[in-house]
């Protein structure tokens, strides 16, 4: 029986990249807000089946990860990132925030604990540079994202049958970093940053990892140029 994974945020970016990478080795079900988003990469990667749902919308959620009765891998990828100084952020940011990063983070990982137990499956946490240091006007999201690694440590150490892998890569070439770049009034060069394809090698190194290894971090930089 193939292991089944399950990648939220898969339509586009890194979530895309992730879901190319682990095809051929996994039946795939593919997270993202909507049918329509999915439409493309569903196209790509037949014999996937799409998981629009909501996130923050925890009685769907909760909805649809009842049928899920084993589960291998669950990669953790959907979030946001919405930059501003401390001074310009308020509470509506911080919560956002937390809400997409972490409180939607806990309560799938909740739900889908009987599933992952089933399989003794492989948690991935898609974590940032941001999770490890903050740097000016990324308050709310390096906050975001500290608490996810948090929350990835108590996990591991409460659910020994699991591994729990935080990745924490550096600027990624993604239309999301476009749109972090446009914001802070600076030039958009993919040349600089990782690619989505070389972080999501990276998850499926650690989701291949053999059993008697537990890959508990990995932080990738983009090479200086």
């Amino acid at each position: 029986m193939r292991p089944t994974a399950l990648i939220t945020g898969a339509s586009r970016g890194l979530g895309a990249a992730i879901a190319r990478e682990l095809a051929p080795g996994h039946d795939l079900l593919l997270g993202a807000r909507t049918s329509t988003a999915l439409q493309p990469i569903l196209a790509d990667l037949p014999g996937s089946r799409g998981w629009p749902v909501d996130l923050t919308d925890y009685t769907a959620v909760a909805a649809a990860s009842a049928g899920i009765d084993r589960l291998d891998v669950l990669v953790h990828n959907a979030g946001v990132a919405d930059l501003g100084t401390v001074a310009e952020t308020g509470a509506p940011t911080w919560r956002r925030a937390f809400e997409v990063n972490v409180i939607a983070v806990a309560e799938l990982t909740r739900l889908l604990l009987p599933a992952l137990r089933a399989a003794n499956g492989h948690v991935v946490l898609i974590n940032s540079g941001a999770g490890l240091r903050a740097n000016p006007g990324w308050g709310a999201y390096a906050a975001s994202k500290f608490a996810l690694r948090a929350f990835g440590d108590a996990l591991r150490l409460e659910e020994p049958a699991l591994r729990v892998t935080s990745i924490h890569p550096g600027r990624i070439a993604t239309d999301m970093q476009q749109a972090i770049v446009a914001t802070e009034g600076g030039a958009y060069d993919p040349d600089r940053f990782l690619t989505p394809e070389t972080v999501a090698r990276a998850v499926r190194q650690a989701v291949e990892t053999p059993r008697d290894a537990h890959p508990t971090e990995i932080v990738l930089r983009p090479i200086a140029r």
